[in-house]
């Protein structure tokens, strides 16, 4: 008996010591080695998460800047300058500058201009109206005003104004993550580049002729081009009778603004976002 048991032992063990070195090898042969930078990054990164980056995650953004080997063309959003610059020493670099940028909404068919045709009783989702038609002001390329874009927003720096319908943004809270661009049916919300210290966009998205954009929005663009014709730096072009201001070579002169003759053209000073 005693040696049917001393038996067992030495099998369990050898066993045991067998599955312990093919384990050990198994191990180092499929290591994954974990570059120490991505740790060192992730740590510096604010932990929010909201995808503003473009990657699923922090840990995920870490993971991208140290495996491309650098950190142009990619940032994070919600760390702002400090994150930027902390992330490049880290890396070895030199931090570039930053452009600044707002999130814009190119709509503004508030209940003024755009009075409702019809009274909508449903789903309380953007997306969802979208898909059954125009929406209350029968403008097929306006705002909604669900607030999906609200619901997105992680960081409560979004709201729809009960006063016009449309979405307002608070810029000192606003991180440019992109939630309520991506999570806009119409495309309607926008980050566009600041220049000389002002946003200046064209605030519709109307792509009707413009007796037919006129119909139901009364500051809707009827791409009469003369935005176009004003602009002396060729920042201002009219396709699908919508016209567009390209924040890249607009330098705020702000003659288009004075030119429309429906007042599409919306400016934001500086002053104005901070107050």
């Amino acid at each position: 008996m005693t040696q049917i048991i001393v038996l067992s032992v030495v099998i369990l063990g050898s066993i045991g010591a067998i599955s312990a070195v093919v384990l050990y090898f198994v191990s180092q042969k499929f290591k994954v080695y974990e570059d120490p930078k991505i740790a060192i990054i992730a740590d510096i990164l604010p932990g929010a998460n909201c995808g503003g980056c473009g990657y699923a995650g922090c840990q995920a953004l870490a993971e991208a800047i140290v495996k491309k080997g650098t950190t142009e063309g990619i940032s994070c959003p919600v760390g702002g300058e400090s994150v930027k610059k902390q992330i490049a020493e880290a890396m070895g670099e030199v931090a570039g500058e930053t452009i600044p940028q707002r999130v814009i909404v190119r709509c503004n068919g508030t209940f003024e201009n755009a009075p409702k045709k019809y009274n909508y009783d449903s789903i309380t989702s953007c997306a969802y109206a979208h898909m059954l038609g125009a929406g209350e002001s029968a403008c097929a390329y306006g705002c909604l005003g669900l607030g999906d874009c609200v619901k997105a927003c992680s960081f409560n720096s979004i709201k729809i104004d009960t006063t016009t319908g449309l979405p307002a943004v608070n810029y000192e809270t606003c991180v440019l993550c992109g939630a309520c661009v991506r999570a806009c049916p119409r495309n309607i919300i926008e980050i566009r580049n600041i220049v000389e210290g002002n946003s200046i966009w064209v605030s519709c998205m109307n792509k009707e002729k413009g007796v037919e954009a006129k119909k139901n929005c009364k500051v809707a663009c009827i791409a009469c081009r003369k935005c176009e014709k004003t602009c002396e730096f060729e920042a201002v072009a009219v396709e699908n009778n919508l016209a567009f201001i390209d924040s890249t070579k607009c330098t705020a002169c702000m003659k288009c603004v004075a030119a429309c003759p429906t007042g599409a053209i919306l400016t934001m000073l500086k002053e104005e976002a901070k107050a």
